[in-house]
């Protein structure tokens, strides 16, 4: 058949203008083309004159071939187009010797070809030593991803791959630069490296191995790839992938949550060991506050100077650092044969035990250790540890990861980090340095914490039982070839290769708050004198009298395994001291920073007196009662300060500041933002208080920042309000059950309990007074969580709580909101919160720890042990029941009348007194109400002046001043006398409900 049969005569050639074909099918064109590449590959085999010697017949055969070949393109393999070449396709393990002296680049493994074209069999080449080799076609050959070599010339039987410099300088337009041990190949127009090669016995190699090792990454999108390796940084992924040199910067929140730091100093130039194991770097990293789901809480790092290999154990405790570091010399001394001959690291306790020191002493291992307070001479280990936490906290914030399984995170981040190019290598990964010959992924990597389903191997399901486990990917296993996955339903890990993955698709439906990121715990490093805190409290520097500044904070990470200090203990009198001798007098400061009273609320005007000259000074105690020496206590205790200067020049008061802020920072509360265009910012305040004990003791010092939620508008910033307050008469009936059947009362404590809140209205608040975020002046704290002292933040509390001990199984009472009950088989289980405390009691035992571990759980909790103080009330417990006291409140409320020393009324009432609305009306009111409500209040456990309290509700009608101050002042003096009567709930065998009457006559029902 002729090649030239089916042609359009209609048709013009625009080339040779002859008709019945176009250019495209032009034999002229085809053979100039053709002819020229031949003439190239012949040309070192042809005389003198570069012609090629072919006669008309061969012409004729060759122009039918060309027709036949005209469809016949062969790809060997086909990469994928969305967005990530599938590399591993147009590579192979074979290594290209980059040569200087070759014309062409040239293989023997027609494998390698991505596309390829046949030449006919007359086209030959002159190899190095002389002899021809015949060339059976040439094609494009894809090495790495940055250097795709085009045309490469095929040889039979050819037990090399060439690299031609010349070739490859002139169609990629770079340069090649040999260094001694390496080259480099840069692009002239980006001045991007786009290749590197190394030299081994004596020839320069190309590097084909970070190509290799993505090559499994599949398809997907840039940021798809970039989440899989686990966050790395822009310049790592131009080196692993070409496509990302059009990038500028990588659009990833995570990495900017996770990565962000300050600017890096001046780069110190530091020698690499010569060897593997020459020198190890190590540091210990912890504690972090959550613990992990085996119970982790510090890990350590060792880390190969040569080679920047990674070694991570986790620990439960510090002292575990010696176990494993010992399996770790174990370890290289057994894969490596050498044995590991320095150790640095920094002066922590651990590493300078005698059982360490003994160890190095008995192994000839040399410890070097850094100076006092110069972690940089530890950079190596430090900057590691630092890169695994950047690595996981974007792990955990891109899928939503809970932080119980930050070790998890922390060790995909390990094996990631190892796998990837580093610059101290030239851009080696540090796994091939030490294992030049295995593959960086024996299996592809997935997004950390995406969903996937792994194949149930229980031997007893059931052909319509799930064939899979729905789970969440955790990593991968180092001594298994299978992903790490982690099943909620069934609360183990499993490994499997088994599995498949919803890769964009988090494990989590809920979009968690990306600043409750928590080990990276985030709290206020401030600057305080060294003497006159641990320095284990965040530090403070208490601004001049004049002029007002405010404080400045920085975010920095908590400094590991530090616990805040317990508040200093406020010393009173002790009872048992002897008489002491007058002092001189102290003069009173006359520099007293002072504000107006309006800054603070009603209740906190007073405060408490502080004297000049404590009586303590100049009259021993020794002599008094108890009951006198707790009112002494509370007389002399230590003054509220009424602005937040003055808070700032006393430790304990600063310290109660710093512990709020860390609270606030550490529930994730807002974000610094700068104030929306028709939004309106709210102010805060400080308010102090002093926590006492029954007695009157001091038990701490509280420092609350609170909103001012009176700026508020009603359908704007806030809709509906409600407070958890528990009916006073259903406390009373749960300690009267407590003391029927004999069950336990426990009581918990909610810390900070507003702040757990969810707020769903947009609210901005002001930057709290002495704490001003260094740099951010002029924004403000946009509210993620509620905050004391917001209209809605009660009913945000309680509805979280609500929620939380709902889904524990509690039922909410119709008739008590604030009361919640469980009844099972085991028993019944009672609950009621005043706010943010919490009594639990009932008879089922078991039922009440799981209660309190999930409240543990859910919250922060502090379990107070047995109830023995709760809204005022004291509860005193006895074989034959309990007794329910207001005794303290007696005294407070007789020392704020003025009666705390006047002469005791016997009884509660002025006999033949009428009360009538006729006389003197009242000029305030109020506090005379006021007076009532606390009466009225302590009526609840002093049924004695129940009656008495009838005036409140007939108060507003009544004019007759005389005879209400009359009628309020012999109940207080009354309370004079009887200060300490006590209620008491007997344990009685028989609850039937017993009915008296005036008449004296016992009625039974």
């Amino acid at each position: 058949m002729s090649c030239t049969s089916g042609f359009d005569r209609r048709v013009i050639c625009n080339y040779c203008k002859k008709s019945g074909h176009l250019i495209k099918e032009c034999r002229k064109v085809l053979f100039k083309n053709q002819g020229n590449q031949l003439a190239r590959v012949a040309s070192a085999t042809s005389s003198s004159d570069g012609s090629v010697a072919i006669s008309s017949d061969e012409y004729a055969k060759f122009i039918c071939y060309q027709e036949s070949l005209k469809h016949s393109f062969v790809p060997i393999s086909v990469a994928a187009n969305s967005g990530i070449s599938n590399t591993c396709l147009v590579s192979s393990s074979s290594k290209w010797v980059i040569d200087s002296g070759a014309t062409d680049h040239m293989t023997g493994n027609p494998s390698l070809f991505s596309s390829f074209h046949s030449y006919l069999p007359t086209s030959s080449v002159t190899l190095a030593d002389g002899s021809t080799s015949p060339v059976l076609g040439s094609g494009t050959v894809v090495p790495t991803s940055t250097l795709p070599l085009s045309p490469v010339l095929s040889l039979p039987n050819f037990a090399f791959n060439l690299l031609s410099i010349s070739k490859i300088t002139r169609t990629l337009n770079c340069s090649v630069t040999f260094f001694p041990g390496y080259c480099v190949f840069q692009d002239l127009l980006t001045k991007q490296i786009i290749g590197k090669g190394h030299e081994s016995a004596g020839l320069y190699i190309l590097d084909t191995s970070i190509t290799k090792g993505i090559s499994c990454l599949g398809v997907g999108t840039l940021l798809d790839a970039h989440y899989r390796l686990g966050h790395p940084s822009l310049p790592l992924m131009k080196q692993i992938n070409p496509q990302f040199n059009k990038m500028t910067s990588l659009q990833c929140e995570s990495c900017q949550f996770a990565k962000h730091h300050r600017t890096s100093l001046s780069p110190q130039v530091n020698k690499r060991a010569n060897a593997p194991f020459d020198l190890v770097h190590s540091d210990v990293w912890g504690a972090c506050p959550v613990v992990s789901k085996v119970g982790f809480k510090y890990f350590v790092t060792f880390v190969d100077d040569y080679s920047r290999m990674t070694w991570l154990y986790f620990m439960k405790r510090r002292s575990e650092l010696f176990t494993h570091f010992s399996s770790f010399c174990a370890e290289i001394k057994t894969q490596f044969n050498v044995p590991v001959r320095v150790l640095r690291g920094d002066n922590a306790q651990e590493y300078l035990s005698a059982t360490f020191k003994s160890f190095m002493l008995q192994h000839g291992i040399i410890h070097q250790t850094s100076c006092v307070d110069t972690p940089p001479q530890n950079g190596v280990a430090e900057r590691k540890n630092r890169h695994l936490l950047e690595t996981a906290r974007a792990l955990l914030f891109q899928m939503n990861v809970p932080k119980q399984f930050w070790a998890d995170a922390v060790s995909t981040a390990c094996f990631l980090i190892n796998r990837m190019p580093s610059s101290v290598l030239n851009g080696k990964a540090p796994y091939h340095c030490l294992f030049p010959n295995k593959e960086l992924f024996p299996i592809p990597p997935k997004i950390f914490g995406c969903t996937c389903f792994v194949r149930d191997v229980n031997p007893h399901l059931t052909k319509l039982d799930p064939k899979s486990l729905k789970c969440i990917f955790l990593g991968y296993s180092r001594v298994q070839k299978g992903y790490k996955c982690f099943c909620p339903s069934t609360g183990r890990y499993l490994v499997s290769i088994d599995a498949s993955f919803h890769e964009n698709t988090p494990f989590s439906s809920s979009k968690a708050d990306i600043h409750e990121s928590n080990d990276d715990i985030l709290i206020y490093t401030m600057t305080i004198p060294e003497s006159t805190l641990s320095t284990h409290i965040p530090q403070v520097t208490v601004p001049d009298p004049r002029p007002p500044v405010h404080l400045v904070y920085t975010r920095r990470h908590k400094a590991p395994d530090h616990h805040p200090p317990a508040i200093p203990v406020i010393t009173f009198p002790d009872t048992s001291s002897t008489p002491i001798s007058c002092p001189e007098p102290v003069p009173a400061s006359s520099d007293l920073v002072s504000t107006s009273d309006l800054d603070l609320p009603i209740a906190l005007r007073k405060g408490t007196r502080s004297c000049t000259h404590p009586i303590s000074s100049f009259v021993s105690y020794n002599q008094l009662s108890p009951a006198s020496c707790s009112f002494i206590a509370s007389i002399d205790s230590i003054s509220v300060p009424k602005s937040v200067k003055e808070a700032l020049s006393h430790p304990e008061w600063r310290h109660a500041m710093v512990e709020e802020m860390n609270a606030l920072d550490l529930n994730g509360t807002w974000d610094l933002v700068d104030l929306p265009t028709g939004k309106k910012s709210i102010g805060c305040k400080w308010v102090f208080a002093v926590k006492v004990n029954p007695d009157g003791s001091v038990a701490r010092l509280k420092a609350r920042l609170v909103a001012k939620g009176y700026a508020q508008t009603y359908g704007v910033d806030y809709s509906d309000t409600f407070s958890p307050v528990a009916k006073l008469t259903s406390v009373r009936l749960l300690i009267s059950l407590a003391a029927t059947h004999d069950w336990h009362l426990h009581q918990l404590d909610i810390k900070n309990a507003f702040l757990h809140g969810d707020l769903k209205e947009e609210v901005y608040i002001e930057q709290p007074p002495g704490f001003v975020a260094q740099g951010e002046y002029g924004k403000v704290c946009r509210l993620r969580k509620s905050l004391y002292g917001l209209k809605q933040s009660p009913r945000a509390w309680f509805g979280k709580f609500s929620q939380s001990i709902e889904q524990f199984g509690m039922i909410k009472a119709k008739s008590d909101h604030s009361v919640f009950y469980k009844q099972t088989e085991s028993g019944v289980t009672l609950l009621v919160v005043y706010v943010d405390d919490i009594v639990i009691t009932g008879s089922d035992n078991a039922g009440i720890l799981a209660l309190k571990n999930f409240l543990h759980s859910q919250f922060q909790t502090k379990d107070l042990g047995s109830l023995k103080y709760f809204l005022g009330i004291e509860v005193t417990r006895s074989k034959k029941g309990i007794f329910l006291s207001q005794r303290k409140y007696v005294l407070d409320l007789l020392a704020e009348t003025g009666k705390l020393g006047a002469k005791p009324s016997t009884t509660p009432m002025v006999p033949n007194v009428q009360l009538t609305q006729e006389g003197t009306p009242f000029e305030d009111p109020e506090r005379y109400r006021r007076l009532v409500g606390k009466l009225n209040y302590l009526a609840v456990t002093r049924p004695d002046i129940a009656y008495s309290m009838l005036i409140g509700p007939v108060l507003k009608m009544i004019e007759d001043l005389h005879l209400v101050i009359a009628s309020l002042l012999v109940v207080i003096l009354y309370l004079g006398r009887v200060r300490s009567r006590m209620w008491f709930l007997v344990q009685v065998p028989n609850q039937n409900i017993e009915l008296w009457h005036n008449l004296h006559v016992r009625s039974y029902g």
